[in-house]
């Protein structure tokens, strides 16, 4: 079960029945051909949130924002803004900017002249136009720059003139395909946390597109996940990754070890799970949603896992035996390759708190990786 959450409704305006929706995106298809992308998708997004579409590629998110932006059209259903049908609406004329995974930006042009360029169309004054393109780069930090031009730049800034330029006509809705991407690692977890105290500031609605699972999960509010152009799971970061309801999720969003198997008893809050992957019967808390004969597969993250060397008596456990296989050293933490003694190969996420250069665990040795029956997730398909 999901705890309950403390945080009001306010907060969470998907859990008010009585909220409306910001974006109402309805049943919507799009084909090429005999190709479909999109396939009757159906989501529901409200004001001020941080929304993220991921997914592999392929998989439609990009076609779905790009409908969001006008710049193509559904075959099927129909997309609402502030209850308004976009069908017969054009780009330029939607409550919505997009920014670009490439930034886009004119290279000719300073960089106060690429902020003000979506201004040129509006009926402003000189001092108006000034005002406001000053506003968005103080707003992105960049308010000593202006007359800078794009190669001058680092990557972090090039991307903050292409945001400050994306929120200068002030839309609703602003549409972010991979806007990271260009990023290297470290300033990438930078910009996120300077990304999100910006929507906070401007209070508009956000729909990030992104493959990188990470991102999102920092990111934003709720994550939809999609697969073969269709929606498989809309969550919360820690309702997709700690309760995905599919394998597909549980693989594609962070690390997971699955295991197949069938059920083969059922007890008030407690399903006994036998795996001949394992050799051994599996035990998952689950409130009775499955029945002795089903085939099932059990989800289990990496660092719910505990490695040691000698056996585990605690009830209510699962254990296997096993080798260290494989040992990869990342610093803060060391993810183990365990081969157990059915041959199956068990990841294992360790953190690393004390400071020494020696595994305490290392490569061939013999060990013991076990879990409560509360830290696995069972799925149907």
């Amino acid at each position: 079960m999901i705890a309950t959450q403390t945080k009001p409704l306010a907060d969470r305006p998907w859990l008010d029945p009585s909220a409306s929706a910001q974006i109402l995106i309805d049943g919507v298809s799009k084909t090429y051909g005999a190709a479909t992308a999109v396939d009757n998708v159906s989501l529901s997004i409200y004001k001020g949130e941080m929304f993220a579409l991921v997914g592999a590629s392929g998989c439609g998110k990009t076609t779905l924002l790009r409908m969001l932006a006008g710049f193509a059209l559904p075959s099927s259903g129909r997309i609402c803004i502030d209850g308004v049908d976009m069908g017969a609406v054009p780009p330029h004329e939607r409550p919505v900017n997009m920014m670009f995974q490439s930034y886009a930006l004119f290279p000719h042009m300073t960089v106060e002249a690429n902020v003000g360029y979506g201004l040129r169309r509006l009926s402003l004054s000189d001092g108006e136009r000034r005002q406001r393109t000053q506003e968005a780069l103080e707003m992105v930090q960049l308010g000593a720059l202006g007359a800078r031009k794009p190669h001058q730049l680092s990557g972090g800034q090039r991307q903050r003139v292409a945001l400050a330029r994306a929120l200068i006509r002030r839309p609703k809705v602003l549409l972010l395909d991979e806007p990271l991407s260009a990023l290297d690692k470290k300033l990438r977890e930078q910009t996120q946390f300077e990304l999100m105290d910006l929507q906070q500031k401007v209070g508009i609605t956000f729909i990030v597109v992104t493959h990188d699972q990470d991102e999102a999960m920092a990111l934003a509010t709720r994550i939809a996940v999609m697969d073969r152009g269709q929606v498989a799971q809309v969550g919360t970061p820690a309702e997709i990754y700690e309760f995905p309801r599919t394998r597909f999720v549980a693989d594609f969003v962070g690390t997971t070890n699955l295991f197949e198997g069938t059920v083969s008893a059922c007890e008030p809050g407690l399903i006994t799970v036998h795996c001949v992957e394992t050799g051994c019967e599996l035990l998952v808390d689950d409130e009775g949603r499955f029945n002795v004969g089903q085939r099932v597969w059990v989800a289990l993250r990496p660092e719910k896992v505990r490695l040691g060397k000698e056996p585990s008596n605690a009830a209510r456990t699962n254990q296997l035996r096993g080798t260290v296989w494989e040992l990869g050293y990342l610093g803060n933490r060391s993810t183990y390759r365990i081969r157990t003694s059915s041959g199956k190969l068990v990841t294992v996420f360790a953190q690393n708190e004390r400071r020494t250069s020696q595994a305490a665990i290392d490569w061939s040795d013999e060990v013991f990786v076990s879990w409560s029956a509360d830290a696995a997730v069972l799925l149907q398909s």
